[in-house]
């Protein structure tokens, strides 16, 4: 056994004296070249040259009890002697950077092709010639205002491509300059606690210096290097560093080393700062990669260059080969480049799996893509095929060279209108939507306590199925206090008064809550007057000692009589022991041992029990389950934390005891007192779990806790509900029901418990990975579970990163947990995770209602300029006008609809999962209805509004003729239509209100009127470059009117139910289950899709029932007064008797088919009502009305 008290040379006698001295006596090298020295060579090295860790003290200055003297001379001599303890960060991406990766998007390269395609060709001018001769449509082509105007097209691509490129550098570049603020408030909150003039002080990591004496504890990250003075049961993680997950114990003989940047995984100690900054481990690690990184970008392109060298060759070696080849056997020989060893290339797998969301766009992209590539080239082809028949066949031209300068400008023209196809066709507004929704939600979910570490966990959360809950400070508010006593064989409901407990008794129990908490746990005065005393440190301790204070007893003074140093043992806290026990040497030799834990546990080890006279009498296995039954149970069932509190004497006539063998050290213990500590359920918890499950999202608790008190919180949480068949377990049983007889976990197993299970109690973070692991692998339901898991303890960190998302605890949670999840809840509060699934939702939902938006303009802009250039060989609405639509409308849109707030009706949905598509039918059916409407419109007022509007017909106009009213009116009721179905576009599961909430986004407001203001300058102002002339007030009145049209026909669109139309189909899936048939995958779909239609027609066809049952009801009262007999009844028996109907009870048919109809998932079609059973002699009057019902019930919505 090592004995952990800190010891101190005679030369480290000095260590308190003498700190004014202008030097130190060791250099920076020199403690650098001794932090390199690993375990027993360390140790050895220290005393060697130091004597011990109090030898170094006394060389830096310092003291191991009290520390630095904290004055700011000495601080600050310290600073230019020693350095910082700040590490550079890496040199941020310039935004000139951030402009070339935003480049490299597909869409955004298709833009730019097209762009250079358009201005290239503008301003290509042939040589004049006798059109005459070239056919009758060649007499339009020389246009000077057209050639002036030409490069317009060009430049307006080449502008949105250079938009969307800056908004996304720039989003990206203000999102790096958020992340690094949010690490830097992040670093400004981190502090660490020091002893500075013999106080405990908390510091800011940034702020500690070589020299200081700092408190190291379970889950802390250790800032800097140092060499242990003391410690209890430390045990480091420093895989971090050395690549070992084996966790490695620090003593003071054999291993004193701490490094900075390590994770203590148990125990706790002091240690001496030797190194910070740059100078420590870490720090040199991080120098020598950012020294090395532009060594290896300058490796990287002389690579680059080698490689494109040995590639020529190779090239040019198989191009003479191929040559050779062919002449010997006529034939090329197919080649395929090798690699070194000479085997095949295999392809470059994707680095990283991408989010769901992700994964959809992609594939939508690129599906729009080839669409708009085809119809462009469609177009293309058919305008040629056209210009061909009409000049060479319907002409009979000859062929005539002087006439091919003209022919190819022509074949420009068709290019070019084939350019603008593609231009419409593809979205490029969508990677902008993306990047503001989750750049606008990242920022707005930090003032929801969301500190978002990973951008994709953002979306990722609204997919989210299942969460997985610690209990404490998450579901609860972790401001514990002992409301409950066993003590001296009684059980007090509250606190006892001091005079009521044998002095004996007192002494002990403030004896053992004293040594055997951890001393950085403590009780403080409260900030406010009046208010409640602050707890620092572990809220458990802090119970404990609020205890002590209530029994009038200050557990200060025991510290003070016995302080940390002079603690001869302690076994720390930890997931195994479940328990934590504090040895002191007394002054005859023997030993006392203060110990606390689960009671139930505890319990066990004890062999007496003190009673109310403060005696020790014998506790047998029948008074333990006494005390259980009577005791224990009770305050478990009433959601309190039960712990036992005991100690043990070891007397000097037994010799030292083994101290490794904790079994038999921690045994044959005696009772103090049990007491029941209460954690209360956060007020706004009980209200957020109804919501996750009204989400369909099950919540599960995974606690650490007795089941008795999990279950009594998951009760006042509403994880549980009284009668649920749903499974609470121990992590004992949890582990024999999922292992096999070789103790291998089967996923079959898990299977069968994870469905029904809601509590995991006195788990292991071992059983929550367990859990989260099977969960997600299971292939039970169709829809593969998204899991989120909150963690506080460094043990968690495998759970939170094989979560789907992984929460950490801001204010509980250890710097493990931190680093391994992907969300920080700032409040620790479980409600801040419904908002992150609100949150979620809203990214998804954004970007859905964009894509309505989107695709509504682009398929009735391509079909527009199609069928326009098909019919007259020009697109009705021009070049310009169509990048006006898509570029400056797109992408406001984008901005307009991508900043929608979250509402809770996002919460009454289940959630889409991995398969369900972008594109659902209610919002195809949305697409294709308004499509429908704007087509009729634009081709109504295309062939017929000269006729209506009494204006000029400008269809056959030439070419070269001034912009016409009839084209402008055209282009101003497509803009305009387009606007107003901005609003519609709000809503995209079918609901009537569109405007609902319009007002709490005032971005959206702003976009709209603004969009309309430049639309009404480019109408009246625009001129030649926009083919527009200014039109009348009645002019603009009309296209008002018919913009205004498509929110009128949005209503009739909703009124459809979407399970009425089953030739819709959906797009923009995820990853589909090959082996879900397609009938299968449909009826999911169905299910799963909110359709506001389909609820008003259930909801009128529940009121008709109703209604119809009401008026049967009060019919049949009436027959009864009238001819009782002749309906077979008794004549006092009343409307509850048989019903008139025979073999039907009316009113139990009403409840019934109520509760079939509202019980019915949504999404599933309604059961055809069926009033046939109500038709008999006596109900004349009901065959009417239940065919009225059938028809009012499709179109009115009574409610």
């Amino acid at each position: 056994m090592a004995n952990n008290s800190f010891r101190v040379s005679k030369r480290g006698g000095r260590a308190e004296a003498n700190h004014s001295a202008p030097e130190f006596s060791v250099s920076v090298k020199e403690l650098q070249a001794l932090m390199e020295l690993k375990g027993s060579e360390g140790a050895a090295h220290i005393q060697e040259v130091y004597g011990d860790v109090g030898g170094l003290c006394a060389k830096l200055r310092t003291s191991p009890v009290n520390g630095l003297d904290g004055t700011a001379e000495d601080l600050q001599r310290r600073r230019e002697g020693f350095g910082q303890n700040h590490i550079p960060p890496k040199k941020p991406k310039t935004f000139l950077h951030l402009v070339w990766e935003a480049l490299q998007d597909v869409t955004l390269i298709i833009l730019e092709v097209a762009a250079i395609i358009s201005l290239s060709l503008s301003l290509y001018n042939p040589p004049d010639t006798r059109r005459e001769n070239c056919g009758r449509a060649a007499g339009g082509v020389e246009d000077e205002g057209e050639a002036e105007a030409g490069w317009i097209e060009g430049a307006a691509i080449l502008l949105s491509v250079v938009c969307v490129v800056l908004v996304t550098a720039f989003n990206d570049w203000s999102k790096e300059k958020q992340f690094r603020g949010l690490q830097s408030r992040i670093e400004q909150e981190q502090r660490f606690s020091v002893v500075r003039g013999g106080q405990l002080v908390l510091v800011l990591v940034s702020e500690i210096l070589v020299g200081d004496v700092a408190q190291v504890k379970y889950g802390d990250l250790l800032p800097a290097d140092g060499v242990l003075i003391q410690g209890n049961d430390l045990k480091v993680d420093e895989s971090s560093l050395t690549g070992e997950s084996d966790h490695v114990k620090k003593t003071l003989d054999k291993d004193p080393m701490l490094l900075s940047g390590t994770h203590v995984m148990e125990g706790s100690g002091k240690m001496l700062v030797t190194a910070v900054g740059v100078n420590s481990q870490t720090g040199i690690i991080f120098t020598l990669l950012g020294a090395a990184d532009q060594e290896e970008d300058d490796e990287e392109e002389k690579e680059k260059k080698e490689k494109k060298k040995e590639e020529k060759k190779k090239e040019r070696e198989r191009k003479k080969k191929e040559k050779k080849d062919k002449s010997k056997d006529g034939v090329a020989v197919e080649m395929q480049p090798l690699n070194d060893d000479g085997e095949k290339k295999k392809p470059n797998l994707p680095k990283k799996e991408k989010s769901v969301l992700q994964g959809k766009l992609t594939k939508l992209a690129v599906q729009i893509g080839k669409a708009g590539l085809f119809m462009s080239g469609i177009t293309v082809v058919i305008l040629i095929t056209l210009f061909a028949v009409d000049t060479f066949w319907v002409q009979g031209l000859p062929w005539v060279s002087e006439c091919v300068p003209v022919y190819i400008q022509f074949f420009v023209k068709f290019f070019i209108i084939g350019v603008t196809v593609l231009v419409v066709a593809v979205p490029e507004g969508l990677p902008l939507a993306v990047t503001i929704s989750l750049a606008y939600s990242v920022k707005k979910m930090m003032k929801d306590n969301n500190l978002v570490r990973h951008l994709d966990a953002c979306e990722t959360m609204g997919n989210a199925t299942a969460i997985c809950s610690d209990k404490t400070g998450t579901l609860t508010m972790n401001r514990m206090t002992v409301v409950q006593a066993y003590l001296g064989g009684r059980h007090y409901r509250k606190v006892p008064e001091p005079d009521l407990v044998p002095a004996r008794l007192l002494d002990l129990l403030l004896m053992g809550i004293g040594v055997n908490c951890a001393y950085t746990t403590k009780i403080m005065a409260p900030e406010k007057e009046g208010g409640l005393p602050r707890q620092i440190g572990n809220k458990t301790e802090c119970a404990l000692l609020g205890f002590s204070l209530d029994l009038k007893r200050d557990y200060q003074a025991v510290r003070n009589l016995i302080p940390e140093e002079r603690l001869f043992k302690v076994y720390t806290f930890n997931s195994v022991r479940k328990s934590m026990s504090t040895v002191l040497k007394n002054a005859d030799g023997g030993y006392q041992m203060f110990s606390k834990g689960a009671s139930e546990i505890l319990l066990k080890k004890c062999c007496k029990i003190l009673t109310a006279s403060g005696e020790a009498k014998a506790f047998k296995a029948q008074d333990r389950e006494e005390v259980m039954e009577q005791v224990v149970e009770p305050m478990a069932s009433e959601g309190l934390r039960t712990i036992c509190l005991a100690y043990r004497d070891f007397p000097p006539a037994d010799g030292e005891p083994d101290w490794d063998n904790e079994a038999d050290i921690l045994s044959a213990l005696t009772c103090v007192c049990v007491v029941g500590i209460e954690d209360p359920v956060r007020p706004e918890v009980p209200d957020a779990i109804r919501k996750c499950q009204r989400a369909g999202i099950t919540v599960r608790m995974v606690t650490g806790d007795n089941i008795n008190t999990a279950r009594a919180i998951a009760l006042k949480c509403g994880i549980l509900n009284p009668g649920d068949d749903f499974l609470c377990m121990e992590g004992r049983e949890f582990n024999r029901r999922i292992r096999n007889e070789l103790n291998e976990i089967e996923q079959e197993r898990i299977d069968k418990v994870w469905p029904k299970l809601r509590v995991l109690a006195r788990s292991s973070p071992t059983d929550k990975h367990t859990l989260v692991k099977g969960i997600i692998d299971s292939t039970v339901l169709e829809q593969r579970q998204v899991v989120a898991v909150t963690g506080d303890g460094t043990n968690d960190g495998p759970a939170l990163k094989k979560a789907d998302v992984g929460f950490a605890m801001g204010i509980a949670g250890t710097d493990v947990a931190k680093e391994a999840s992907d969300i920080i809840l700032t409040d620790d509060n479980f409600s801040s995770i419904v908002k992150a699934v609100m949150w979620g939702r809203n990214v998804y939902d954004s970007i859905s209602k964009f894509l309505q938006f989107q695709l509504t303009v682009n398929v009735v802009a391509v079909i527009v300029a199609f069928t326009g250039a098909c019919i007259t060989q020009d697109s009705p609405l021009k070049a310009v006008q169509m990048l006006w639509v898509n570029l400056i409308m797109d992408t406001l849109a984008s901005l307009a609809l991508a900043t929608e707030p979250p509402t809770e009706a996002l919460l009454l949905r289940k959630p889409y999962g991995r398969n369900k598509p972008l594109i659902s039918r209610t919002m195809m059916k949305n697409i294709l209805g308004h499509g429908v409407y704007q087509l009729i419109t634009i081709f109504t007022l295309l062939f017929a509004g000269e006729r209506l509007l009494d204006i000029d017909c400008g269809r056959n106009a030439p070419l070269h003729a001034p912009p016409s009213e009839h084209y402008t009116i055209v282009f101003n009721t497509f803009v305009l239509m387009q606007l107003f179905n901005e609003i519609n576009a709000r809503k995209i599961h079918g609901e009537r209100n569109v405007f609902d909430g319009v007002f709490n986004n005032p971005i959206f407001c702003s976009i709209v009127l603004s969009t309309f203001v430049i639309q009404f300058v480019i109408v009246q102002f625009g001129g030649k470059p926009f083919s527009c002339v200014s039109l009348s007030m009645e002019q603009w009145l009309w296209c008002v009117f018919l913009g205004f049209g498509s929110l009128l026909w949005g209503q009739v669109v909703s009124t459809i139910p979407t399970s009425r139309l089953k030739f819709l189909k959906t797009a923009g899936h995820g990853t589909q289950q090959e082996e879900i048939p397609e009938e299968e995958l449909d009826e999911m779909d169905d299910l799963d899709e909110i359709d506001h239609a389909e609820m008003e027609l259930r909801r009128g066809q529940v009121l008709w029932c109703r209604g119809l049952n009401r008026i049967q009801t009060q019919n049949n009262n009436a027959l009864e007064r009238i001819h009782p007999l002749h309906l077979g009844a008794p004549p006092h028996s009343s409307s509850s008797g048989p019903s008139p109907c025979p073999g039907t009870n009316s009113a139990h048919m009403g409840a019934e088919s109520v509760m079939t109809m509202l019980s019915r998932p949504t999404g599933t079609p309604p059961r055809r009502l069926d009033c046939s059973h109500w038709r008999t002699p006596n109900c004349l009057f009901l065959p009417l009305l239940g065919v009225c019902s059938r028809v009012f019930c499709l179109s009115v919505n009574f409610d």
